[in-house]
């Protein structure tokens, strides 16, 4: 399938999930606007990166997802939106009673709210443009719950209820609004856990993959990036013009439990 032509914009995207998405988006020809809190050069040098090796227009725009002006901003200052990702997020663990509650409102806002308002500034321009795919990354976490994760629940269930929120009130018009849920995905910052898990527990990195870190997810196979980057894809294609309103879940069976 080809995207050439339409506009996708990643946030979150200057490392793992989103960049493996944004670089999927650009090879089946799609212009990309990549997207997090930090200005740096490299931000910068991995959209021209992109432009030139995909042969697409690329573009780095930096915006505070937990900021409502800045996640507005970042559509208008992208100049296009025909497709939408909702991909930043941040985590905290502690238990409810000690859960910060700076770390508590800045998850909700970067994992939830920014969506909402990315969203919001985008439906107009889709709309006038007869086309649009929004896609969530939401997670396990957004159908099931786990200890010490209030705000991160919370706040992907918050996710996966908009979603279908959006898909209603688009369903007439050739917008679709789906969210994806996926298991433990092996990224940069997972792998840098392993070690250390395996030394808090004192077992193997193996055993530290199986036993502690995908404990939950049956098939003890890390989600891929490529494998989520795909079902993006997918869900910007024709096959999927009718899949709206629903949650993919990409987890090793998880939530089959």
């Amino acid at each position: 399938m080809t995207l050439s032509g339409k506009t996708a914009i990643i946030t979150g995207s200057n490392s793992g999930i989103g960049l493996g998405i944004a670089r999927e988006m650009a090879k089946a020809g799609a212009n990309v606007v990549l997207n997090s809190f930090t200005d740096r050069d490299e931000d910068h040098a991995l959209a021209a990166e992109i432009a030139t090796e995909f042969g697409v227009q690329a573009k780095y725009v930096a915006a505070d997802m937990s900021k409502a002006e800045d996640c507005r901003r970042l559509i208008s200052d992208a100049g296009a939106c025909d497709i939408l990702i909702n991909n930043a997020g941040i985590q905290h663990v502690a238990a409810i009673e000690d859960f910060p509650t700076e770390k508590w409102d800045a998850i909700i806002a970067i994992n939830m709210s920014s969506a909402f308002h990315t969203t919001a500034a985008a439906i107009t321009g889709m709309r006038e443009n007869g086309w649009g795919r929004i896609i969530n990354i939401a997670s396990a976490h957004g159908l099931r719950a786990s200890p010490f994760k209030s705000a991160y629940v919370t706040a992907k269930h918050g996710v996966v209820g908009m979603t279908k929120v959006v898909a209603l009130e688009t369903a007439k018009e050739p917008i679709t609004a789906n969210a994806i849920c996926p298991g433990y995905v092996l990224t940069p910052l997972v792998e840098a856990q392993i070690p250390a898990t395996a030394k808090e527990y004192g077992i193997s990195e193996d055993e530290a993959i199986e036993k502690v870190i995908l404990a939950k997810q049956p098939s003890k196979e890390f989600v891929t990036v490529e494998q989520l980057a795909g079902i993006v894809t997918f869900l910007c294609s024709d096959a999927a013009a009718q899949i709206t309103g629903t949650t993919i879940a990409a987890d090793g069976g998880w939530t089959a439990q």
